[in-house]
């Protein structure tokens, strides 16, 4: 099963109800030598910024950008029928190697914030009203600075359109240099592929739009000269009471006014800016497989006998079959399992596992 990074996968919602996933089995073979067929990978979207961690809390991969993917869960090997152990001594095999199981695990996924728009303004603007207008998110809106003392994101969902929308908390002048929690709330525009300005028409200190747009934009360009470069709409808020007049968009989120044209131009710019950005980014902790086989102590002391081609060796339908027992104890000899043990210390009579297969440890004389 592999998580892929998707730019059109808004949440992990789907996971909410459904955590679960899993690929189809491959099939038996059939007479006459042949195979079985193969199981189909599963691919499962998630969103860009999901990061995976193991139940313990490591990270294992961080999908950060579009077709970025990680291999969660490694199918198992298929096994092979008994003509496959057909040789000059074993003239009819009546046995035959089981196939493995695949990996099952459990994971902890999460979603960094990474919004394909960040509403940027000064406190007051009407940042959260319009979020909560246009998506399901529920910031808490009053009339005081700094409502929002963390950022809130919605996904909002327009005609065949559905793009994740920030409520960045409000900027004031200074922001870039640390004042008001400036730091904080600038660094969660960072990873917004566009920015939403928007401007107070009705401010409560008398400063203009066009006073707001220079300040919010120098604010930017000194925390992060590249903000400035990205995608931007500026639009006017709370039109319905507007103090100033103003020659660009404007939206009332009171009466819906301005709100379908402001949804389709965002539209189009997040469709723009996810088709500019390249794929594959993101990285993924790799953890080769030990090669080879190797020897360890149960707590009882038995010797446990690791590597998947020991237990590969081993994983026959029917080792009460002399033929088949000689079999596996051949492999595990060729892959040095008996050398291992000897150079791990054990003595005749002590008790060998591998897998679910248990010996007693005779020295090769």
């Amino acid at each position: 099963m592999w998580l892929i990074a998707d730019r059109n996968v808004a949440s992990l919602y789907a996971f909410k109800d459904h955590p679960h996933r899993r690929a189809s089995s491959g099939s038996h073979g059939m007479g006459k030598g042949r195979h079985g067929r193969d199981g189909t990978d599963l691919e499962v979207p998630v969103p860009e910024g999901t990061v995976v961690r193991s139940l313990a809390g490591e990270v294992l991969a961080d999908l950060g950008s579009h077709g970025g993917r990680w291999l969660a869960a490694r199918g198992g090997q298929g096994g092979r029928g008994n003509a496959r152990f057909l040789s000059n001594r074993r003239r009819a095999p009546a046995f035959a190697e089981q196939a493995e199981l695949g990996e099952e695990r459990w994971l902890d996924l999460e979603l960094k914030l990474m919004a394909d728009v960040a509403i940027v303004g000064f406190p007051n603007a009407g940042k959260s009203t319009l979020i909560s207008r246009v998506s399901a998110a529920r910031p808490k809106i009053a009339d005081y600075p700094f409502t929002t003392l963390e950022p809130h994101l919605g996904v909002v969902r327009f005609e065949e359109h559905e793009f994740v929308m920030a409520d960045i908390p409000g900027l004031i002048e200074g922001a870039s240099e640390g004042r008001g929690l400036g730091h904080r709330f600038l660094r969660h525009v960072e990873r917004a592929r566009a920015l939403l300005v928007l401007l107070d028409l009705a401010p409560s200190d008398g400063r203009s739009p066009r006073s707001q747009e220079r300040v919010l934009l120098e604010e930017l360009r000194r925390y992060r000269p590249e903000l400035v470069e990205r995608p931007r709409l500026v639009v006017g808020s709370k039109a319905d009471s507007a103090a100033f007049t103003w020659d660009g968009p404007a939206v009332s989120s009171l009466t819906g006014e301005g709100l379908r044209p402001l949804l389709g131009s965002l539209a189009v710019l997040v469709g723009q800016a996810r088709s500019a950005e390249p794929e594959g980014g993101g990285y993924v902790v790799h953890r080769p497989e030990p090669a080879g086989v190797g020897v360890e102590r149960d707590p009882d002391g038995a010797w446990r006998v690791t590597g998947r081609a020991a237990l590969r060796a081993v994983a026959l339908s029917d080792l009460t079959i002399p033929d088949a027992l000689d079999y596996a104890r051949a492999r595990l000899r060729g892959l040095g399992v008996e050398r291992a043990l000897a150079r791990g210390g054990a003595r005749r009579g002590d008790v060998v596992r591998v897998g679910d297969f248990e010996f007693d440890y005779e020295p090769d004389r």
